[in-house]
């Protein structure tokens, strides 16, 4: 059991003592005992006392900061404009936007035929969705091409548990559907032919693709993915004629096609998968452009005849670039965009198909973050694209295409007095141990005097070949305004720099991560940006993985550190083929059943490595209901760690029991868990006033 001791006068209380039942096993000939293998039990009424134990603590070590939370909570609202309208984005007769009310947690979908001044329609409102529910997301959304119905998934839960419904726009009633499990859906262009993919109901697979015709009971499995490491997904071309299915592991894919207006007619093969080669595609014409990496591992771009599009008719249009990653193709009637990042840098090339010149979108700043907006018309000239930085709001862009020329539709709005101009933005360069060049990027008041005394906040990330984008938050500039420098690393296993420096840092590399995010922190105190006394660290996920293991490797290095939804139990998690991802993930991380893989993943495991010595100060926050990194991972390593850590630094568990992966859902919910973390940062910095 749990216990929670009484609270001694002027201090907190003493923190939770969970029950240690040892569990003994043996891999590749050494004895492992887990103490706290019975956190695994959901069901176990014991779990749920120590997790509310763990809360109370937590509330506890962290009342002194209630007044804070409350002002950082009222700040960072105080920028947002609440009642707020999207730009909207046109998908066949009508607009379709959506929009917030001052109050309301989730966004309104809405939309308007013709033009903006006509009446609206609410498609969705998740506030509506919500009543009743501590938690609502949104998964699938896709309307036919009548615009009559809408296909849409919910997750009431935060487990990414979606159930699939279908919407009658005209009169406002659900359909008489309800399915469970499902990812992706996909409408036919007859309208009342839907296929859609559900996951396995243990490990989350996406794994089988059905075939519905409305208004009849038959749910139809047309295809179902053997391999336990592939998922599946389907979806539309943007010219509307063919319905794809994508089947794909962490390093091989492999693409199925049936023509939009054939829903009942067999599904071809693209190309056969082949171990270590992925391609994916779009079409235009009679041809598909498939962007591939079988001749190099940052892609190159092929046509094939939509008739025989084998590997064998392949037509190289771009070659492999070491020095540029293709991540991406939009089609269009008259031109291409093409998604590319070099130099750790987004770029959007435009190829007009009429003549086959191209020329790259220009963007004003040396470190920021592009992306496709709402593109869904075919014959659009005007291409949608999001451009933030560390100090430029989200701004929506319309790129025109022939002209060359872009306008701005619209920049977010940041209220109470925000002023870019006071703040000095950086991209420098840590050098890791092997030499490789490490950028990280800073924002901080132009005031600031680098005599190495100011706070640092640096978070990493580093995993599945994901950059950590230099992306815009309103919510930074409450530790900005405070004098704290906000840096992110860049480091590898993300994917800045292409599909190698995802190479570099996964499998049997995976240990440059950790030393890529200690070259960081040590650059940035060797420069003056900050002290080693106020430097505080987060990363989530895989970043909360990399928390765990710098931690470790490096206590003496960092003063304090916020991890979220941490995946700390590598070596136990990847062992079990039961839960989700794993299988999957062993192109990731790696098998620990092969004894090269284990020794690497043993070397850095937090939860295996945790040690009798101390550690710095150590928020950690999960949910309940993660069906990513499971809440056990981090209440296995708080207990732990709880027993042998030799400092009186605060080790801190906040568990989210009515949430996901993600945290809460809602917008104010969320805003208050920031600015719960942002005040453990600022009472660790010395600016907790």
């Amino acid at each position: 059991m749990t216990t929670l001791a009484p609270s001694p006068a002027r201090t907190a209380p003493a923190p939770p003592v969970a029950k240690r039942v040892p569990k003994v096993d043996e891999i590749h000939g050494e004895r492992r005992v887990d103490d706290y293998y019975w956190l695994r039990d959901k069901a176990d009424p014991d779990v749920r006392t120590y997790l509310e134990a763990e809360n109370a603590y937590t509330t506890a070590v962290m009342k002194p900061t209630e007044a804070l939370q409350g002002k950082l909570y009222d700040e960072m609202l105080a920028r947002i404009q609440e009642t707020d309208m999207g730009v909207p984005w046109r998908k066949g007769d009508f607009l379709y936007y959506s929009r917030t009310e001052q109050g309301k947690q989730y966004p309104i979908y809405c939309r308007k035929a013709g033009s903006l001044d006509a009446p609206e329609q609410v498609v969705l409102d998740m506030n509506a969705l919500a009543v009743g529910e501590s938690y609502m997301a949104i998964g699938a959304f896709a309307v036919t091409d009548d615009a009559n119905l809408v296909a849409y998934t919910t997750d009431v839960t935060g487990f990414r548990q979606y159930t699939l419904s279908v919407k009658d726009l005209r009169t406002g009633t659900l359909l008489p559907l309800a399915v469970e499990r499902v990812t992706t859906v996909a409408w036919a262009k007859d309208n009342v032919t839907l296929f859609y993919a559900v996951e396995h109901e243990g490990t989350k697979r996406a794994y089988r693709l059905y075939r519905h015709r409305l208004g009849t009971e038959e749910h139809e499995l047309v295809f179902e993915e053997a391999d336990e490491a592939f998922n599946i997904g389907v979806g539309r071309t943007r010219s509307g004629e063919y319905l794809v299915l994508g089947m794909g592991s962490h390093t091989t894919s492999e693409f199925r096609v049936l023509p939009a207006g054939e829903p009942t007619g067999a599904w071809r093969l693209v190309a056969s998968r082949v171990p270590e080669q992925e391609y994916d595609l779009d079409h235009r014409g009679d041809v598909f452009w498939i962007r591939a990496n079988d001749t190099g591992r940052n892609f190159r771009i092929v046509t094939a005849p939509s008739a025989d599009p084998r590997r064998e008719n392949w037509t190289e249009l771009v070659a492999h670039r070491p020095d540029v990653m293709i991540e991406g193709i939009d089609l269009f009637k008259d031109h291409a965009v093409v998604f590319e990042r070099e130099g750790g840098l987004s770029q959007l090339r435009v190829i007009d198909l009429r003549t086959m010149e191209s020329h790259r979108v220009a963007f004003p700043e040396q470190a920021y973050a592009a992306s496709p907006g709402q593109n869904e018309e075919w014959e659009q000239t005007a291409y949608r694209y999001v451009y933030e930085s560390l100090i430029t709001p989200r701004s929506v862009f319309d790129y025109d295409m022939d002209r060359r020329a872009a306008t701005l539709l619209k920049e977010q709005p940041v209220l109470g007095g925000y002023d870019r101009s006071r703040y000095a933005v950086e991209r420098v360069h840590a050098v890791a141990p092997d030499g490789v060049r490490v950028p990280i990027s800073l924002v901080y008041r132009k005031d600031l005097v680098r005599d190495g005394r100011a706070p640092i906040f640096l978070s990493g990330y580093g995993a599945y070949g994901i950059p950590n984008w230099v992306s815009f938050t309103s919510n930074r500039f409450s530790l900005v305004d405070r004098g704290v420098v906000v840096a992110i690393a860049h480091i590898r296993g993300g994917g800045e720099m292409g599909k190698p420096w995802h190479d570099d840092g996964r499998m049997l590399n995976k240990p440059n991560t950790f030393s890529d995010f200690i070259a960081a922190a040590e650059h940035l105190l060797a420069e003056k940006y900050g002290a080693q006394d106020r430097l505080v660290i987060q990363g989530g996920s895989a970043g909360g993985l990399l928390m765990g293991a710098v931690s470790e490797m490096r206590p003496d290095l960092f003063h304090a550190v916020v991890s979220k939804v941490p995946f700390l139990d590598v070596v136990n998690s990847m062992l079990d083929e039961s839960l989700p991802l794993t299988v999957g993930e062993f192109e990731e991380w790696g098998n620990p059943k092969k004894k090269d893989e284990y020794d690497v993943i043993r070397s850095y495991c937090p939860y295996s490595n945790l040690k009798r010595k101390a550690y710095p100060a150590i928020l950690i926050t999960t949910s309940f209901n993660d069906s990513q990194v499971m809440y056990w991972e981090p209440a296995k390593y708080v207990a732990k760690l709880r027993t042998l850590k030799t400092d009186s630094n605060p080790l801190l568990l906040k568990t989210n029991m009515a949430a996901g992966h993600g945290g809460a859902s809602g917008r104010y919910d969320y805003l208050r868990e920031v600015a719960f973390d942002y005040a453990f940062v600022l009472w660790q910095t010395g600016l907790d006033e």
